[in-house]
């Protein structure tokens, strides 16, 4: 089978699903597909990915069609996950499902809309996106007639519980089994690499800031340099993309590089040495992370910060917090599924399910329904 052919490539640090600690609900082994593939497929058919489309990544989706939202984003992510880990002797569909569940938890308007729901949950278990996802693929999904959830393998949910902030019994106990493997760790990298970059991107095409004030951050300047090294371009206008596609292989390639290195200088030669790591493997050099630190304090305070980001996000903060105030207030608001999950689940937490499984213009679409007299119910 190929996936045998996969398993004998994996180094002895990587996670073969050999090892895997299985699901939930136990399962049957598939015929042509191993464990990890087929967490990768579950993924992708699940409803939660679908609705990443419609998702802000940094501006919302109708801002302009050519800017990221949470799928493009996401896929960019596992794109590019695959690669390092091939190149690091990894499990490539591990890593590849992780990366492509990484964003699954995560409402509409961005961490804008994270940050509202958390305020809304502050006297209930709070909110946060890992543990989210976590209750996505373990409860709310529903396409198995055995099951809710995805019933994924324990490494996938693994994942999410050392991706998040949120520290409670259930993180903690997928926590258990020591420090995150590599896979893990390589999609949590990437997840960093690929949204500075293509925010670099976005920030340009949507008029928030010129190439020119980029120039003043040395890796950008650096990168822009070599660029213009080769001779004058054909077409001027790639000059951004080209940019966009040099500073994505420079982290890329120096993540490969020094993860090799500190595997190599750690003696790290099985996954119980990973797990017994109290810092992470997969890391970029000092030299170059402290050059996309000064490239992430721009994004944030010319960016991040920008007026007109800025009034998206309350915006959608506002339209969250008065969904929330209402469907509480209200019950019978809420569709049916929804009615009959409140006795078990309580009101609130009910509430924010329904929230944060949101698009952005689905709850643009619901707020209108229940605030604007003229919108048809």
């Amino acid at each position: 089978m190929a996936s045998d052919i996969k398993i004998n490539q994996i180094s002895l640090y990587g996670y073969s699903s050999l090892l895997s600690l299985g699901r939930e609900y136990p399962e049957g082994e598939h015929e042509f597909r191993s464990p990890f593939e087929r967490d990768r497929d579950r993924v992708v058919h699940s409803t939660a990915f679908r609705r990443l489309a419609k998702k802000t990544q940094v501006f919302p989706s109708p801002t302009n069609d050519h800017h990221r939202t949470r799928l493009t984003h996401t896929i960019e992510v596992a794109q590019i996950s695959r690669v390092v880990a091939r190149n690091l002797g990894l499990e490539e569909d591990l890593t590849e499902a992780i990366a492509l569940a990484h964003d699954l938890g995560h409402p509409p308007f961005g961490h804008a809309g994270e940050e509202e729901l958390a305020n809304c949950m502050d006297d209930c278990g709070g909110f946060e996106h890992n543990t989210h996802a976590l209750r996505i693929v373990t409860r709310l999904e529903y396409r198995y007639p055995a099951f809710m959830g995805l019933n994924l393998t324990w490494e996938v949910r693994e994942a999410f519980a050392h991706h998040s902030k949120k520290i409670d019994s259930e993180v903690l106990h997928y926590r258990s089994k020591g420090g995150p493997f590599l896979e893990a760790q390589v999609a949590d990298a990437v997840d960093s690499l690929a949204y500075d970059a293509h925010d670099v991107e976005d920030a340009i095409t949507a008029g928030l800031v010129s190439l020119d004030e980029l120039l003043e951050v040395p890796l950008v300047q650096e990168m822009v340099s070599e660029i213009r090294k080769l001779g004058p371009m054909s077409n001027p206008r790639a000059l951004v993309p080209t940019l966009i596609r040099n500073l994505i292989n420079r982290q890329a390639g120096d993540l490969i590089i020094q993860t090799r290195r500190n595997i190599a200088k750690n003696r790290v030669e099985s996954l119980a040495d990973v797990r017994a790591m109290k810092t992470a493997l997969v890391a970029n050099s000092p030299e170059l992370l402290e050059k996309i630190k000064q490239l992430e304090i721009f994004l944030k305070s010319r960016v991040y910060h920008h007026h007109r980001v800025q009034r998206m996000a309350i915006r959608g903060r506002r339209v969250l917090r008065q969904l929330f105030d209402e469907f509480c207030r209200f019950p019978r608001l809420l569709p049916g599924r929804y009615q009959l999950r409140v006795e078990e689940t309580g009101i609130k937490r009910t509430v924010c399910d329904y929230l944060a499984g949101m698009t952005d213009q689905f709850a643009i679409r619901e707020y209108r329904k229940l605030f604007s007299p003229d919108e048809p119910v």
